[in-house]
């Protein structure tokens, strides 16, 4: 454990010790002939007395020296032991916040039952609705994607020197073989495609790639598409061109054992999409699509065919783009997952800028609501029977959230790697901030639809889409007409 811990277990302690004898530090000073001012920056944890006063402090508290110097804390303040036992102030980033380690140990000493009260309550949700150390730290890495509006300018020109460094012509795009050429020459690569299903393994055939550091060795899937691949590659040159050596190590990630990675994995993303989709190519390409008067959904579509990547690409290269460049920061990104023939949807991936719009992820197995558009174009997909990019696009407003007004695109398409399942990747702008920056908006042609969150949160009457009973926005209903029956109750006896 950190000597920085050491010192605030022990300053925790000896506060509640002082407490619980009713005992004030001008008090405790007295009985030890130790300042007050000495024994508050020890409460604090910024200082651990020496041995000759740890013992005055036993004996003005009538405890045993081997307890009042023990790491153990009672059970009222043992969440809090357990946090500061564990690595969890290490893996957190708080740098990344702007937060120091100092200032959350301040926090704590401060006010510790109050800490601990939320810490319990952080930990007894976590339990409630299976959080996992996983979905905390992407929790975490959504949080500072957010706080940086998405947009990362030191890796922007990361890639635009990248690609001046190694592409003659910088109109033209990276190609499958630069990206491996450059793998293997400048960092000592091997590259092998080979069908994952003769691996050994099941499992592994749902891979796309695996990486051997010790033998710079990678391995892609070569059942996966081209757009993959290409993704891949570009994002292998990202740990190695920004330097990245906490990294993960297979595509898609099945874990990771600390923050660094998960990070890293995002930085290595976020600049293979600037490579693939380079700043100043796509934003004149944005620019000419929003200046459109009529809302035109091919335009958009010959956006996705230009570059040739997969829509889940663009459209989170927009989400990268929209807050700089266009001053639109109210925006909302998600990614939905569905098998052929079930009725159930996984919200597998967010991302919400400025605010915490709606809709987001449950972990309550709610039914999201089926009006969504990224609900529709799932169903309108699998209506389809070949290869198919279902897109479509509506104006939701959530009239039971403050009639929030939100213009959504959303595309679809096949899942390479599960022939069974479907996903969908959306976008979504709120209206007031965006309908300047983008013309179609005001197209009176756009479909205009009300939609909800989930089924059992919302008060709809007669939906002909919903999937669930309104259970929670019944029991809503409920508690909010007994607290109005309490409160006339209460009024009527004053009167009397």
């Amino acid at each position: 454990m950190q000597e920085e811990y050491i010192k605030l277990i022990f300053g925790l302690k000896l506060k509640q010790v002082r407490a619980s004898k009713d005992l004030s530090l001008f008090k405790l000073s007295k009985l030890t002939g130790l300042s007050k001012s000495y024994l508050n920056e020890i409460e604090k944890g910024k200082k651990y007395p020496k041995t000759d006063k740890i013992i005055l402090l036993a004996e003005a508290l009538e405890i045993p020296y081997d307890e009042i110097v023990s790491l153990k804390l009672d059970k009222n303040l043992a969440p809090i032991a357990e946090i500061l036992q564990s690595n969890l102030l290490q893996e957190i980033p708080l740098e990344l916040f702007g937060i120091e380690e100092r200032d959350l140990i301040e926090i704590i000493s401060n006010a510790p039952m109050k800490v601990n009260a939320f810490i319990s309550t952080l930990i007894e949700i976590g339990n409630n609705y299976n959080l996992t150390k996983e979905s905390f730290y992407l929790a975490s890495l959504r949080s500072f994607q957010e706080a940086n509006d998405n947009y990362f300018p030191e890796i922007e020109q990361s890639a635009k020197s990248f690609l001046k460094e190694y592409l003659v012509n910088s109109d033209d795009s990276v190609t499958n073989e630069t990206m491996e050429e450059i793998l293997k020459e400048e960092y000592n690569y091997t590259i092998v495609y080979k069908d994952f299903k003769d691996l050994g393994a099941a499992e592994l055939a749902k891979l796309r790639s695996i990486y051997i550091k010790e033998k710079h060795l990678l391995y892609i899937n070569s059942t996966t598409d081209n757009d993959q691949k290409r993704f891949i590659l570009a994002k292998e040159l990202g740990y190695n061109y920004l330097n990245l050596t906490k990294r993960l190590y297979t595509f898609s990630w099945a874990s990771f054992e600390e923050f660094d990675q998960l990070l890293n994995n995002f930085y290595a993303s976020y600049f293979a999409g600037a490579l693939l989709l380079p700043e100043d190519k796509l934003l004149k390409d944005m620019q000419n699509l929003f200046a459109l008067e009529s809302h035109d959904l091919s335009k958009f579509q010959e956006i996705l065919g230009k570059y040739t990547e997969s829509p889940e690409t663009v459209y989170q290269r927009m989400t990268n783009l929209l807050p700089k460049h266009f001053n639109i920061r109210d925006l909302f990104f998600l990614r939905l997952s569905t098998k052929v023939g079930s009725n159930s949807y996984k919200l597998t991936k967010e991302l919400h800028l400025n605010q915490q719009q709606s809709p987001q992820a449950n972990e309550t197995e709610e039914h999201y609501c089926r009006r969504w558009v990224s609900l529709n174009v799932l169903k309108e997909l699998e209506n389809q029977k070949d290869d198919h990019h279902e897109i479509s696009a509506q104006i939701s407003i959530y009239p039971f959230n403050n009639n929030q007004k939100y213009y959504v695109i959303s595309s679809a398409t096949k899942d390479p790697f599960n022939p069974n399942y479907l996903r969908s990747v959306t976008i979504g702008v709120l209206y007031k901030s965006a309908q300047r920056k983008i013309k179609f908006m005001n197209d009176p042609q756009i479909p205009v639809r009300e939609v909800a969150v989930t089924c059992e949160n919302c008060g709809m009457e007669n939906c002909a889409d919903r999937a669930a009973k309104p259970s929670r926005f019944e029991k809503n209903i409920r508690t909010k007409r007994l607290n109005v029956i309490i409160n006339d109750f209460i009024k009527e006896e004053n009167k009397i």
